[in-house]
C-alpha cells in the first residue's frame, strides 16, 4: 500500500510515452477525398455507408442552426485507424464510435475521427455525430436553402456535407431515415415514405424512410408551411407534392399533370424505381431545379411568373422526374459521369415536347450540334467534363452534359436504329437499378445490344474535342466549323 502513489505514477508515464509513441506514428489529420476527376477532396477512402438516420430539430426560424445527430451506420473495406467524413459549416459537440466516445478534428471540409480502437477491416462500425445544421450563408453554396416559410435543401453536386456528416460523393449510395422534431404548424416532408408521425402540442414529429438507396446530394427534407396533395399514379403509385398553402389551388393545373408523366416514361424506359413521387415547390430563388430522390424540388416562379410556355414548363417536369431513372435509381460513379444524368434527362424532357407538344427533336438535335463545338470548347466533351470554375462548383453543369450530351444519345440512336436504342435504355435502368454505373458501362452494354463494337463511335462523340459527323445527317455543320471556314 505505501508503494501505490509510485506505481500509479509509473503507470501514468507509460501511458504518456505510449499515446506519445502512437501520435508519433500517425500522420497529420488531413483531407483525403476519393480522387473524383471533378472534386478530388470529395467522398473518403475506407468505408461503405449502409444506412445514414438524421435527426433534426427546427426551431420555426429559418436563419438559426438546427441542432442534429447524424449516425452513420457503415462497413469498413479496409483497416481504419482514422475514419474522415465530409462536414463543414456546422459545429460538432460530440463522436463516438460504436457507442464509445471518440477524439475528433476539423481539416477543411472533413471531419476527422479517432476510433478509440483501430477498425478491423470488413466490420461494421456506428458513427454518432451530435452537430448544429446552419441554414445561414451563401444560398448559392448549396445545402439549405431558405424560402419564405422555411427551408429546401439542395445538395447537388457536393453541398450534403454543409447539411450532415456524410461520405459525400454519388459512388456511395445508402438507406436514409429523417426524424424531425418541428413546431406543429410546420409540415415536414422528406424523401421516401413517412412513417411516422407524433404531436404533443405545440411540437410534431415526423420519421420518413427511404425504401431504395440514396446518393447524399439527393437528400431532401422540405420545412414550411405547406400542403401536402396526395394522389395515385399508374398501378396505384402513392403520389404526395408539397406546395406553399396559398399556392395549392393556383398550382393544381401542374400537380395532376404528374400521373400522366409517370405513365409516359414507363412506356419509354420500364417501372417506376421508387416507393413514391411528387414535386416540391418551394417559394424561393434557387435559379435551378433539381431531382431529389422521389421529390424533384422547383422553384415557385416556373410556375407562377408567366416567363415560360407551358409546353416547356411541362416538358421541365419530365426531365426531373427521367432523373429518377437516371441518376437517381442508376448513379453515377463518379461526377465525370454526369452526361448520363443531364444527358438522359433532356434526351426526354425533348422527345416529350416532341410528342405532346410538336415541337420537333430532330429540330432542337440540330441545333444542339450547331453549337456542340463550342459547348465542348468551352467545358470539355460530353464524357471528360473540365474541372468547375474556381468557387463556381455548379459551372460543371454547362450546356454540354446538357443538349450537348442528348445528342450523344440521337447520334447514338441514329447509328443503332430505333429499336436497339429503346432496348438499351430499358436494359440499362434494370441492370442497373439501386445501384451507381460508369460511362464504361453504357459503352459496353450499348455494343452487346448493337451486335457491334461501338468503341470507335463513342470515342468521338464522348471524347473528341471536335463534334463527329452526325449519321444521317451529313449536312449537318458545328457554328465553329462554319466560322473556321469563313475566315
Amino acid at each position: 500500500m505505501l508503494h501505490t502513489p509510485r506505481r500509479r505514477l509509473r503507470a501514468a508515464l507509460l501511458a504518456a510515452a505510449s499515446a506519445t509513441l502512437v501520435a508519433a506514428t500517425l500522420p497529420s489529420p488531413e483531407p483525403l477525398g476519393i480522387g473524383d476527376g471533378l472534386f478530388p477532396q470529395l467522398g473518403n477512402p475506407g468505408y461503405d455507408v449502409l444506412e445514414y438516420d438524421i435527426a433534426l430539430t427546427y426551431e420555426g426560424r429559418n436563419n438559426k442552426p438546427l441542432e442534429a445527430v447524424t449516425k452513420i451506420d457503415a462497413w469498413s473495406n479496409r483497416g481504419l485507424d482514422r475514419v474522415n467524413l465530409d462536414f463543414t459549416h456546422g459545429k460538432v459537440r460530440a463522436v463516438m464510435v460504436n457507442n464509445t466516445p471518440a477524439d475528433f478534428t476539423t481539416v477543411g471540409e472533413d471531419l476527422v475521427v479517432d476510433p478509440p480502437a483501430n477498425i478491423p477491416a470488413g466490420s461494421r462500425m456506428q458513427i454518432t455525430v451530435t452537430h448544429t445544421s446552419d441554414p445561414r450563408g451563401p444560398q448559392d453554396a448549396g445545402g439549405w436553402v431558405r424560402t419564405r416559410d422555411g427551408l429546401v435543401m439542395a445538395n447537388q453536386a457536393d453541398a450534403a456535407h454543409r447539411v450532415f456528416p456524410s461520405n459525400d460523393h454519388p459512388s456511395d449510395k445508402a438507406y436514409f431515415t429523417f426524424r424531425v422534431t418541428a413546431p406543429s404548424d410546420i409540415t415536414v416532408v422528406a424523401n421516401g415514405r413517412r412513417v411516422a408521425r407524433a404531436s404533443t402540442g405545440e411540437q410534431a414529429s415526423w420519421v420518413y424512410r427511404t425504401g431504395h438507396p440514396m446518393a447524399t446530394e439527393l437528400a431532401q427534407v422540405s420545412l414550411g408551411r405547406s400542403a401536402v396533395v396526395e394522389r395515385q399514379g399508374p398501378h396505384g403509385l402513392p403520389l404526395r407534392d408539397v406546395v406553399p398553402v396559398a399556392d395549392r389551388d393556383a398550382l393544381e393545373p401542374w400537380l395532376k399533370k404528374t400521373p400522366a408523366h409517370v405513365t409516359w416514361m414507363e412506356e419509354k424506359v420500364g417501372r417506376y424505381p421508387f416507393e413514391t413521387y411528387g414535386v416540391l415547390i418551394a417559394d424561393a430563388r434557387t435559379g435551378f431545379q433539381l431531382e431529389t430522390q422521389t421529390l424533384s424540388l422547383f422553384e415557385r416562379s416556373l410556375f407562377t411568373s408567366g416567363t415560360f410556355p407551358k409546353w416547356y414548363i411541362d416538358s421541365v417536369m419530365v426531365h426531373e422526374l427521367a432523373h429518377q431513372w437516371f441518376g437517381n435509381s442508376v448513379s453515377p460513379r463518379t461526377w465525370s459521369d454526369l452526361w448520363l444524368n443531364e444527358g438522359h434527362a433532356s434526351w426526354y424532357e425533348a422527345l416529350y415536347a416532341q410528342e405532346k407538344s410538336k415541337r420537333p427533336l430532330e429540330a432542337r438535335m440540330r441545333s444542339a450540334y450547331e453549337l456542340s463545338d463550342v459547348w465542348r470548347a468551352a467545358g470539355g466533351p460530353p464524357a471528360a467534363p473540365a474541372a468547375p470554375a474556381p468557387g463556381k462548383k455548379l459551372s460543371i453543369f454547362r450546356p454540354v452534359v446538357y443538349d450537348g450530351s442528348a445528342l450523344v444519345l440521337y447520334a447514338l440512336r441514329q447509328e443503332i436504329g430505333k429499336a436497339a436504342f429503346e432496348r438499351l435504355e430499358r436494359t440499362w435502368v434494370q441492370e442497373h437499378q439501386d445501384a451507381t454505373a460508369t460511362t464504361e458501362d453504357f459503352t459496353h452494354l450499348a455494343s452487346s445490344i448493337a451486335g457491334r463494337d461501338l468503341s470507335a463511335f463513342f470515342q468521338g462523340w464522348l471524347y473528341g474535342k471536335k463534334t463527329p459527323p452526325m449519321p444521317g445527317h451529313p449536312d449537318w455543320r458545328s457554328q465553329a466549323a462554319e466560322d473556321g471556314a469563313a475566315e
